[in-house]
C-alpha cells in the first residue's frame, strides 16, 4: 500500500477505474444544479470552469443547462470516458491536465465549479488559483459527499472491524451534524477573497445488492490503493456480512453539501500559485 492519505498519489487511483466509477457511482439530486445556477446566477452561455470533472457526472447536468464549459481533469482514463458521454455537447472542452499546473486563461469564468473533487486539489493554491480564474463578481461553486452505511449497531461495528483489519488508513463514517457547514467552508471564508457564502444541503438513500456495493467500494481511493490480496480480503469480508446479515441488500445514505461563494475581486497581490 502507498503511503497513508498521501493525496498526491491518492487522486491518480481513480483512473485505473474509470469504467466502474461512471457504472457504480450514483448521480448528484438534479437539486443540486437548480440551487447551483439559481446561487451562482447562471444563465445559458455562461462561461464554466470545472476542476476535476471525472467521468462528467456533474459535467453533463451542466452542460443540459448550456453553459459554455472547460473541464479539467487529470485522469486522461476518466477524462476519456467523460468526453465520451458529452460528445453531444459542443459546449464543452474537455481538458488532461493538473488544475494546478494548467495554465488560466486569459478570459476569465463566471464559475468555478468541483463536484467531490476540490478536496484533492493542493491547499496551498486551490482556493486562490480559483478566485484568480474568476471575473469579479463571479462563483466558487464546491459540492461536497459524504456517504454512511445504514444498519443497526451491530452491523455498522461488524462492518468498520472489516476495514480496520484490511485498510488501516480507513476511517470511520460519520454523519454531518445538522448544522454543520461544508468541510470547505472555513478555508474559504478565511481567504478573504469572497465576500458572500452559502450552502445548502442535500441527504438521500439508495439501496444496493452486494455485487453493486462491492463495485462502489472498488471507486474509492483507498481501496484502489490496497495491495490486490489485502482488497479481495476487505470485500469477502464486507460481502459476506450484507449477505449474512442484511440478506445481502444494503442500504446507504448520502449526505451532499453545495457551497457557492461569490469572488469579492481580483485576489491580493503578491499570492502565490
Amino acid at each position: 500500500m502507498m503511503e497513508p492519505r498521501d493525496p498526491k498519489l491518492l487522486r491518480q487511483t481513480f483512473d485505473s477505474a474509470a469504467e466502474r466509477y461512471e457504472r457504480a457511482r450514483r448521480p448528484y439530486p438534479p437539486q443540486v444544479f437548480e440551487d447551483l445556477a439559481e446561487l451562482a446566477e447562471l444563465e445559458v452561455g455562461s462561461h464554466v470552469l470545472e476542476i476535476g470533472c471525472g467521468t462528467g457526472q456533474a459535467t453533463a447536468p451542466l452542460a443540459d443547462r448550456g453553459y459554455d464549459i472547460i473541464a479539467v481533469e487529470l485522469g486522461a482514463e476518466l477524462a476519456a470516458v467523460a468526453d465520451r458521454k458529452l460528445a453531444a455537447h459542443p459546449n464543452v472542452e474537455i481538458v488532461v491536465a493538473t488544475f494546478e499546473d494548467w495554465p488560466l486563461p486569459s478570459e476569465p469564468f463566471d464559475a468555478v465549479v468541483s463536484a467531490t473533487a476540490f478536496h484533492w486539489i493542493d491547499p496551498e493554491i486551490r482556493v486562490t488559483k480559483a478566485a484568480q480564474a474568476l471575473r469579479p463578481g463571479g462563483s466558487l461553486a464546491v459540492i461536497e459527499t459524504r456517504r454512511i452505511p445504514l444498519g443497526d449497531e451491530q452491523l455498522l461495528a461488524d462492518l468498520w472491524r472489516c476495514h480496520e483489519r484490511f485498510d488501516p488508513t480507513a476511517r470511520p463514517a460519520r454523519k454531518p451534524e445538522p448544522d454543520e457547514p461544508p468541510e470547505s467552508n472555513a478555508e474559504i471564508n478565511r481567504s478573504g477573497l469572497f465576500d458572500r457564502i452559502e450552502s445548502r444541503r442535500y441527504e438521500w438513500d439508495h439501496e444496493y445488492s452486494t455485487a453493486d456495493y462491492l463495485e462502489l467500494l472498488l471507486t474509492f481511493s483507498n481501496v484502489l490503493a490496497m495491495e490486490p490480496a489485502q482488497r479481495s480480503e476487505l470485500l469477502e469480508c464486507i460481502g459476506e456480512l450484507i449477505d449474512r446479515q442484511l440478506d445481502g441488500r444494503i442500504r446507504e445514505h448520502t449526505v451532499n453539501h453545495l457551497l457557492v461563494a461569490r469572488a469579492s475581486g481580483q485576489p491580493r497581490a503578491g499570492a502565490s500559485l
